[in-house]
């Protein structure tokens, strides 16, 4: 049976012309970048290249962009390296109660150690609201957090208002972009954002590789000793093959970003136009907004109340659909998501929802097949 992939949020396919990339780095150009001898100049003229690349396509000096393991470290770097630099200007965090847990963990642990942070909560789309961030800046707010595309329901966060806020208040911000990437244009040269993360795996490159963008002025702590790499803010010899990989994958999103935007919004399109047809309105609820500018096209939430969301994914994994809760996994057993939970949705829209996201290897007959598998499940479950 060919598996039906609906789970690119979580993480992608390697393309084969990035897997093409990252070759020759693994066996015949195996220098380290800080190696003086030419196999070490070798490696170092990729890694200037792969950074001249990424830095382009999100509009930042290529100086500004420091190469991480992937989001999660890039989140955590930005926390507690500013949280560190700025702590004598104020031990105040501003964040959304919706974050990924690479900054939502982050913060607990930055409590333990005497900061005091700020959740806030946003509207039953999933979006935060302005006003909530402006009345929760004090005088001691040194950092707001906020991610730019949620990975659960695809809400895209008002970054350039928030970001104009803090600025106004001499506050950093950092925005965890790693859903954004590839999906969404990103121009850090006029917009107003301190530090962005970002991770290769979510558009089709590499596991294990990302980058933390960090403005001229941004003070940061490094999370790690030992060496000079990435001008003494990430100490450890570059991983110049996933780099290579990371900067393939967007070149090849960079070519066709915007004709990937119309696809995943047929995709979903699709998918909707396909579950009305077969269910009905009534059967399935959409979460997240709903207008275009408001979410990211390739992520889509939704709940089937009657149908656990366990059970809906076992069903669909049994014929051959991988598709996701977007929550955690404990024991076993499946948690409500804590997204879902900060919308405040009904409990039982909550506990049947299942996130479909969707990627380059998408295809619209794979949709429709995925829209009459969960029709016959539903009329199967509902029929026992």
């Amino acid at each position: 049976m060919t598996m039906i992939y609906f789970d690119y949020a979580a993480t992608t396919p390697v393309l084969p012309e990035v897997a093409d990339a990252m070759l020759p780095y693994l066996t015949q150009m195996y220098g380290n970048a800080s190696s003086i001898h030419s196999a070490g100049r070798e490696a170092r003229a990729a890694l200037h290249h792969a950074r001249d690349t990424i830095a382009s396509f999100v509009g930042c000096a290529p100086s500004q962009l420091i190469f991480t393991s992937g989001g999660t470290e890039s989140d955590n770097m930005a926390l507690f390296g500013a949280a560190a630099a700025r702590e004598s200007d104020g031990k105040h965090i501003i964040t959304s109660q919706t974050e990924h847990h690479a900054v939502l963990h982050a913060c607990e642990q930055l409590e333990k150690r005497g900061f005091e942070v700020t959740c806030l909560p946003v509207d039953p789309t999933g979006r935060v609201r302005l006003e909530d961030v402006r009345q929760a800046v004090r005088a001691d707010t040194i950092l707001i957090s906020i991610m730019y595309v949620n990975n659960e329901v695809g809400a895209i966060q008002p970054i350039e208002q928030i970001g104009e806020l803090a600025r106004a208040n001499g506050i950093l911000f950092h925005v965890d972009a790693v859903q954004a990437l590839g999906h969404l244009p990103i121009d850090l040269s006029r917009l107003p954002v301190d530090m962005m993360s970002f991770s290769a795996h979510k558009l089709n490159g590499p596991k294990g590789i990302g980058a933390l963008y960090a403005a001229k002025h941004t003070k940061l702590e490094p999370l790690l000793y030992g060496g000079n790499q990435e001008r003494k803010r990430r100490a450890g010899t570059e991983n110049i093959a996933s780099i290579a990989g990371f900067s393939k994958a967007v070149q090849i999103i960079e070519r066709n970003m915007y004709e990937m935007q119309q696809k995943m919004e047929k995709l979903r399109l699709e998918m909707v136009t396909g579950l009305e047809q077969l269910l009905g309105q009534d059967r399935f609820v959409v979460n997240g907004p709903k207008a275009p500018a408001e979410r990211a096209p390739h992520i889509l939430n939704v709940s089937f109340p009657g149908v656990s969301t366990e059970t809906m994914l076992m069903n669909l994994d049994l014929e051959g659909i991988a598709a996701a809760s977007g929550s955690a996994c404990t024991s076993g057993s499946l948690e409500v998501s804590h997204v879902l939970k900060a919308m405040q949705l009904p409990d039982e829209i909550m506990r049947s929802a299942v996130r479909f996201s969707f990627g380059s290897g998408t295809t619209t007959e794979e949709v429709n097949i995925a829209a009459q598998k969960i029709a016959t499940i539903m009329g199967r479950i509902r029929n026992y």
